[in-house]
């Protein structure tokens, strides 16, 4: 067999065991070196959970670490930043979230970033956020939290996780709609805040539900309503806002991984491969279920969508509400 038909013959194999042995970043990214991924938050919340579950599975997907970073503060901005300050090669990624993605832009006159300067890169999970209390106060349900603030001299406090977090605008919108005499107490991340909260510093929080359940599960947080429209499957005794007589009450705590827009088209979708082969991982989707997460994944242009669209809707509550940063 001469050269010609022997290669013939090999390269139709060779291409089906391609991707067996090849990187399973797709194509445009082979990375040769550690991912760096910023978690914009302090150790405990969603944002550092996630970012390690899937940090772990994409590890095994591109065999290149995927080192998570912790740069807490500003709402997500000091994240942001940091990830834009880096080489847009795809070596750096921000784990971004409603708050410093779609809601800064609207409570904040200025930001030293703008929409135009991320590329999204996939869309990883949406989950209910949960709106719980210390348990020492004598209230189960919303009406109870509302005639309990009314009946304090000075009201209640609640704990917020992030400035412009969905804790937060889900819980000014929810004290908003429901008449609830509550100061916002803000942290710089889930963990203090929930530590707070526990303690009995702070009153009542509405936190994401994969760092509450936890403590819920384990008496040291009384949940009273879920934020979604539907019941979550891991709180199935506990009401939504809207049974709680508050229609239309619907907010989702999501997360979605971000690149600099300087990316090259061909690294971002080699990082969406990359992502979207992670996310079927079954131990990771079992692992975010059992905490309350939904897998979501696609490409980078519905993401893209999804972002746009919560851009305009909190721009739209925020401005109704007169939600300000604190």
């Amino acid at each position: 067999m001469d050269r010609q038909r022997l290669l013939r013959a090999v390269l139709p194999a060779l291409v089906l065991l391609a991707p067996l042995y090849g990187h399973a970043s797709g194509p445009g990214f082979e990375p040769t070196r550690p991912l760096r991924l910023i978690a914009p938050s302090s150790p405990g919340g969603i944002l550092d959970l996630t970012s390690r579950q899937l940090g772990k599975a994409l590890t095994e997907r591109i065999r290149q670490p995927v080192v998570v970073e912790n740069l807490p503060g500003a709402g997500g901005v000091i994240g942001i930043q940091a990830m834009l300050r880096a080489a847009p090669d795809g070596y750096t990624l921000v784990m971004g979230s409603l708050g410093p993605n779609a809601a800064n832009y609207a409570l904040h006159d200025k930001l030293p970033y703008a929409h135009e300067d991320l590329a999204p890169v996939a869309h990883v999970l949406s989950m209910p956020d949960v709106l719980v209390v210390n348990p020492r106060l004598p209230v189960r349900t919303v009406a109870e939290l509302k005639a309990y603030a009314a009946s304090r001299p000075k009201g209640l406090a609640m704990a917020v996780s992030t400035s412009g977090s969905s804790g937060h605008l889900a819980g000014d919108l929810l004290k908003q709609r429901a008449g609830i005499a509550a100061v916002d107490v803000v942290y710089r991340g889930a963990s203090p805040a929930l530590t707070d909260l526990v303690a009995g510093q702070v009153d009542f929080m509405v936190d994401n539900l994969i760092s509450a359940l936890p403590l819920i599960r384990a008496g040291k947080l009384r949940a009273i309503a879920v934020t979604t429209r539907e019941r979550s499957p891991e709180l199935p005794d506990t009401p939504t806002v809207i049974e709680s007589g508050y229609p239309d009450f619907d907010v989702s705590v999501w997360l979605g991984l971000f690149v600099s827009a300087k990316t090259p088209p061909a690294i971002v979708q080699g990082l969406n491969a990359a992502v979207n082969q992670a996310l079927k991982d079954p131990a990771l989707r079992q692992q975010l279920a059992q905490q309350g997460g939904r897998v979501i994944g696609g490409t980078p242009q519905a993401f893209d969508a999804f972002v746009r669209a919560e851009k305009a809707r909190w721009a739209q509550v925020i401005k109704a509400g007169n939600i300000k940063p604190e």
